[in-house]
């Protein structure tokens, strides 16, 4: 049986090797994040459309979301005392330098950022403290961001996520490979990911914790990826049915009511798949193009003329609680939750 240890990320030690999952809009914010934090894990905010609830959103969003990625954080705080808060930022976001430096202003202890790749995270970081881990797929994109970092800025992941194809919301995956994820195989690809980075690791007498973010559901979940040398998991999908979670009630109760097989790989508007549970919005979005307002200068990948819908206002109305008239991105186990719990109990769960 393996032995479950704190996750070590440089000079930060959480208790619990856990990460909460960063999940956009407005799902995981500070309620959500400080709680984690305070039991002892990685509490994440997510970056995405974060200032949705500010009164000139609509006329200035990008405003509005640097305004808010500091107050959520200073929320957070509060809430975690001297827990550990990270965010994730997504480089698709337009203007993601700002993003960037307005979390590091704010004293972030981690940014996670997947998404394509974050080829010059390090340079927008500089000095600060703040510690970085890029999300990967493939042994292939491990590589050519260590690759990368180490010439152009003498400097190797902190941590290093990887995500797997259970994952909620956007993916890096082709939608024929998520359509049989058995096929994958991707315990092999997992393996291999790990063998590079401590391979890495060691060349350059570090060491660079991988943790292991997609359909991790349970302490067994998480005990598989550490037998195989994950040194913690991300999880997001559990967390979303937690009465601290930043989500209006309704989008938990859908959560809890889904079956397994209400949740469907999707063709997002920015361009990627993802998995959600099928509702009437989605359904409508398969037929028709639904009518949507100004654009909310999400991510570069959306064509705001051709797009079948508008992206932010779908994940707006899932975190508003409107859920017929929302897109609800959720893992693969989101089918699992039966009750709403305390992030607490979660936390217990999973503790060394």
């Amino acid at each position: 049986m393996v032995k479950v240890k704190p996750l070590v990320i440089g000079d930060l030690a959480a208790k619990v090797p856990l990460i909460q999952g960063g999940m956009g809009v407005g799902i995981s914010l500070s309620s959500l994040a400080g709680a984690v934090a305070a039991e002892g894990g990685i509490g994440v905010i997510s970056t995405a459309q974060i200032g949705y609830r500010e009164p000139d959103f609509d006329s200035n969003p990008i405003g509005a979301n640097l305004r808010a990625i500091k107050t959520e954080i200073q929320k957070a705080r509060r809430i975690a005392k001297d827990g550990i808060l990270g965010v994730n930022i997504m480089v698709a976001t337009r203007k993601y330098e700002e993003y960037v430096k307005s979390a590091v202003e704010a004293g972030i202890d981690l940014i996670i950022s997947g998404a394509g790749l974050p080829m010059d995270l390090p340079k927008l970081v500089g000095t600060a403290k703040t510690k970085l881990a890029p999300i990967v797929s493939s042994v292939k994109s491990v590589q050519v961001i260590m690759r990368y970092w180490w010439k152009k800025y003498s400097r190797l992941p902190d941590a290093i996520v990887i995500e797997g194809p259970l994952a909620g919301g956007h993916l890096g995956f082709h939608k024929e490979q998520l359509e049989d994820v058995d096929g994958l195989h991707y315990d092999d690809e997992v393996k291999a990911i790990i063998d590079k980075v401590n391979e890495t690791a060691s060349e350059h007498e570090t060491e660079i914790p991988v943790i292991m973010a997609g359909g991790v559901y349970t302490r067994e979940d998480m005990e598989h990826y550490m037998e195989m040398g994950a040194s913690g998991v991300q999880v997001a999908t559990r967390f979303v049915t937690t009465y601290e979670c930043d989500a209006d009630d309704s989008y938990k109760q859908a959560y809890i009511d889904a079956t397994k097989e209400d949740i469907v790989i999707v063709q997002s508007p920015v361009g990627m798949p993802g998995r959600a549970i099928l509702n009437p919005f989605m359904k409508r979005a398969k037929e028709e193009q639904i009518p949507h307002g100004k654009c909310h200068l999400c991510v570069s990948t959306c064509d705001p003329v051709k797009t079948p819908y508008c992206i932010t206002e779908a994940l707006v109305n899932a975190v508003k609680g409107k859920i017929d008239d929302a897109l609800l991105f959720c893992g693969a186990n989101a089918y699992r939750a039966t009750k709403l719990e305390h992030v607490k109990d979660i936390m217990d769960e999973f503790r060394p």
